[in-house]
């Protein structure tokens, strides 16, 4: 029994979330969108789990791109 259907990110982890971000906007355009350092300076999933895993406000931004994205034509939701 799913417990949080109307929840987006359920069953989500953040790497997928960046993953899918990074597969459909590219490092270039994920850092123009969301302006931080670990999308902009040497981009690597690696470092961007244990800054946002650290940073809550820059994961709810991310987050949030990925919840606006999955309307988007050709978003995939799995990799």
């Amino acid at each position: 029994m799913n417990t949080q259907p109307n929840n987006p990110l359920h069953g989500v982890t953040l790497e997928q979330i960046i993953l899918r971000l990074v597969d459909y906007y590219g490092w270039i355009g994920l850092g123009n969108l969301i302006n931080i350092k670990c999308f902009n300076n040497d981009p690597s999933v690696k470092s961007s789990l244990k800054f946002l895993r650290k940073t809550p406000w820059a994961r709810a931004q991310v987050e949030q791109l990925y919840i606006d994205s999955l309307d988007q034509p050709n978003f995939q939701t799995e990799l």
